[in-house]
């Protein structure tokens, strides 16, 4: 993806297989998250007290991609942040509990 994130929006950008791909969330990204996972609030306390799950967290970033390139499934995703690690993730999951918290 040619596009970058746009730090305004509260948008974070992820590697995944060679592509850099946006997250973005979005009311309708955050409905569909808070419908799998339950409240928001509770998500940010879960992050903020050091339990949220990586399915979780791969959930997350699942229903805030933004026009994922062909071929990017929930599983290569979630691939993706395992071969990231935490250490690499943890900032763009930083951006979108910030976003969720503060809004615009």
């Amino acid at each position: 993806m040619s596009e970058l994130a746009n730090a305004v929006r509260g948008e974070a950008s992820l590697r995944v297989g060679g592509e850099v791909v946006v997250l973005r969330p979005s009311f309708a990204a955050l409905v569909a998250a808070e419908s799998e996972l339950g409240p928001l609030f509770a998500l940010v306390e879960r992050a903020a007290e050091g339990r949220l799950g990586i399915g979780e967290m791969v959930g997350l970033f699942w229903h805030c991609l933004r026009d994922g390139p062909e071929g990017v499934t929930r599983d290569r995703l979630g691939e993706a942040v395992v071969e990231a690690g935490l250490a690499a993730v943890t900032p763009v999951l930083r951006v979108l509990l910030r976003q969720i918290l503060a809004g615009k």
